[in-house]
């Protein structure tokens, strides 16, 4: 299968640590590279990830948190020192639309390369982004400023072709594509062979949900009914529930009841509080509801 991964840049909150960096993750896609928020040392993260700059095709931003966004106009400013000259397309809320004009006009403002910044209604789930493998599309979310996660899915692949049958049969190699189409085959003598003798079915399609800064939203499941994989914030334990109340945030606990609810094959925790000094708490709670949990940490990479 062509690879389907999550690369962590950062996973911590808004508070920088020694540890952690803020939020930041690369999904990688059949060989394309999408930016999933940009908080402050992004770049540096990159190049220890050893993924190419040139390869990421566009940036999603979540909210207007600087802990999610800090590190988006310096890495702008080092894709153009280093010589890019592909559109960049940047997605999020309508807000930053102007920020970011206004930090272009100062700093950027001699590059080789266009920016097109494209807003998100943060309020709807819509699909945003589309190419011939891929649509990208967005979950409203409840935080303290407007927010929305962003859910990968991946397009049903055809069918492969059995090399058996089509050497049997005698079957052209022009005629694949027809027939993976759901064609069926008919021999000089006449005789139709059906497709499915001629095919077997595609790995069924994964697909990754990105559910940034929140409010444990009961209702979230819906929107991300059978996702192969989630990343749910869990800046909290339950210990600091009231504190999760307070400003907008989940609990482990709370992102797990997300996951269970959603049917979803892995979770993903991450956005950590700089309260806690291991993790395994959070992780330790949110396998008291669903087993399949993990945490996030910087370099780590996820197989969706």
């Amino acid at each position: 299968m062509e690879p389907f991964k999550v690369h962590i840049l950062g996973c911590g909150s808004a508070l920088p640590t020694l540890k952690h960096f803020p939020s930041a993750q690369v999904v990688e896609v059949r060989g394309k590279l999408f930016l999933v928020d940009c908080g402050e040392g992004t770049q540096i993260q990159l190049r220890r990830s050893h993924l190419r700059f040139t390869k990421i095709s566009a940036v999603f931003i979540s909210h207007l948190h600087g802990d999610h966004c800090f590190g988006l106009i310096g890495m702008l400013s080092t894709f153009g020192l280093l010589g890019r000259t592909a559109k960049l397309k940047i997605y999020g809320p309508a807000e930053l639309g102007d920020i970011l004009r206004n930090q272009m006009a100062q700093f950027c403002n001699d590059f080789d390369y266009e920016v097109e910044f494209c807003p998100v209604d943060t309020s709807r789930q819509e699909v945003i982004y589309e190419d011939r493998s891929l649509t990208i599309e967005t979950i409203p979310l409840q935080h303290r400023v407007k927010c929305c996660g962003y859910l990968f899915r991946e397009k049903a692949m055809l069918p492969h072709i059995r090399r058996d049958m089509a050497d049997f049969y005698g079957i052209p190699v022009s005629r694949f594509d027809s027939i993976k189409a759901d064609a069926d085959w008919t021999t000089e003598e006449g005789e139709v062979v059906p497709n499915e003798r001629l095919t077997t079915p595609s790995e069924p399609p994964r697909s990754y949900a990105y559910c940034s800064d929140t409010r444990y939203m009961p209702e979230l499941h819906k929107m991300l009914t059978g996702v192969t994989t989630l990343y749910h914030e869990s800046t909290y334990g339950m210990d600091q529930q009231l504190l999760a109340e307070k400003y907008n945030h989940s609990t482990a606990r709370q992102a797990a009841m997300v996951a269970r609810d959603a049917g979803v094959q892995q979770l993903i925790l991450g956005h950590y509080s700089s309260r806690y000094e291991n993790e395994k708490i959070l992780l330790d709670e949110a396998r008291e509801v669903f087993e399949n949990s993990r945490l996030s940490d910087e370099m780590a990479v996820f197989d969706v």
